[in-house]
């Protein structure tokens, strides 16, 4: 039973979608009939940059915004402060969702329909497959994607990689050699946060590396027991822990932008981020080339492991809120905000039609990745930010990484670890 069907206990799924939710929605009038209610977790200062470009153009146009921040990077926390505001009948008007989330949500009967302002703005022609595959739900649009992130990225300072003489690495043995060449000069070979949804981003990135996309999808997307059991999921627990030997002594717990912060500084050499990392070198004054350098992570150069990011509409009855919907549906879908917005937090516009010539060289080389990697089936949907798999799968896979990452734990017994976790959950 769905998380919206145990809050309204006896009413069929039928009743909660036409009934039940119009009542849910319209439980709290407490905002003006004109605003937009956001909650995200879009906090560091790139991220607030680019959110920035999206609220002062809607209130530019008359429609409120009331900002609601959920302070953590992987999201985990918001998606806590929504289930309790659904609960409550005070659903926001608008959420960034990722990947499977919307999916869920949009089945439960709780988002909107915008395929009136789609079909108006000709979505179908702008957005590519794999972006309308997590912002449409069995033909209806429920939510509104802001940009596309690489999440297979490795950021490095040039005055770190120019001390000692090296060259960007584009394999892991190469990655790996780097290491004590650093650590003899000082710098922290790897910035890392010790948080969850940091160590599974690096263990997507190591399994895209190591095995390549047809052990990624094995592996990340279909949950093969015997891809889990295998050589290769081995070698990818062996790299984790020459990883873990790379971090500075007080990564446990730091956030992923105070990460990137010390690549940006030179404290340390090299992290390991989706693009939303550049964000960050933009907003502090960075340039590619000059002053950091982006590839793809090791072994993955062909390779393209993507998180789109949207905002999802909850529905609504009363009509003047449905339009303020609309009116940030567009802001959004608006080809300008489009590129703006991603050159502040470091990605590029989903929307096809949008000239790339406004990024930088990292974004146009993201750009051109992503027109490459599709036709050669060579994009994935990212496992750590849901959505190559349901939650249960991401949360059965983190966990054992997570204690892999923290521990003296074999890669032999993380592997053990992992298939059994993997079959508790299917």
């Amino acid at each position: 039973m769905g998380f919206l069907s145990r809050v309204i206990g006896s009413c069929t799924r039928r009743r909660v979608a036409s009934v039940a939710c119009a009542a849910l929605l319209s439980a709290n009038p407490a905002l003006a009939a004109s605003d937009v209610s956001v909650l995200h977790f879009w906090t560091s200062g790139g991220e607030a940059k680019a959110l920035n470009i999206l609220k002062s153009d809607l209130t530019g146009k008359g429609v409120g915004w009331k900002d609601e921040p959920v302070a953590g990077g992987g999201g985990g926390n918001a998606k806590t402060v929504l289930r309790a505001r659904i609960a409550a009948g005070d659903p926001p008007t608008a959420m960034l969702m990722l990947g499977q989330d919307i999916i869920d949500w949009a089945r439960e009967g709780l988002l909107g329909n915008l395929n009136d302002v789609a079909a108006a703005s000709r979505w179908d022609e702008v957005l590519p497959k794999l972006v309308q595959d997590f912002v449409k739900v069995d033909g209806v649009y429920v939510s509104v994607p802001t940009n596309i992130h690489r999440v297979n990225m490795l950021w490095a300072s040039k005055a770190a990689f120019d001390k000692i003489g090296a060259t960007l690495p584009t394999s892991w043995e190469e990655f790996n050699a780097l290491a004590p060449k650093f650590q003899a000069a000082g710098i922290v070979p790897l910035a890392h946060g010790g948080q969850p949804w940091q160590d599974l981003t690096l263990f997507e990135n190591v399994v895209l590396g190591v095995g390549g996309v047809p052990f990624y999808r094995k592996a990340l997307v279909e949950g093969d027991l015997a891809a889990l059991d295998s050589p290769t999921m081995l070698a990818v627990f062996d790299q984790m822990r020459r990883l873990r030997g790379m971090v500075d002594a007080n990564f446990s717990g730091r956030d992923w932008n105070l990460a990137t912060a010390m690549v940006i500084r030179g404290e340390a050499a090299m992290q390991i981020m989706g693009d939303w990392a550049k964000g960050e070198f933009t907003a502090a004054g960075k340039a590619a080339g000059r002053d950091f350098l982006c590839v793809p992570a090791p072994g993955s150069a062909k390779d393209f492991s993507f998180l789109i990011n949207s905002f999802s509409m909850f529905s609504q009855t009363d009509p003047a809120k449905r339009q303020a919907q609309a009116a940030f549906a567009n802001v959004i879908m608006d080809p300008a905000n489009q590129l703006a917005f991603s050159v502040a937090k470091g990605a590029i516009p989903p929307r096809r039609d949008v000239p790339t010539v406004g990024l930088d060289s990292c974004g146009q080389a993201t750009a051109a990745d992503l027109v490459a990697a599709q036709p050669a089936d060579r994009a994935v949907p990212t496992f750590a930010f849901g959505h190559a798999a349901p939650a249960a799968l991401v949360g059965a896979v983190s966990d054992v990484v997570t204690q892999h990452f923290n521990s003296k734990m074999s890669s032999q017994d993380a592997v053990k670890r992992l298939v059994a976790s993997v079959k508790a959950v299917r």
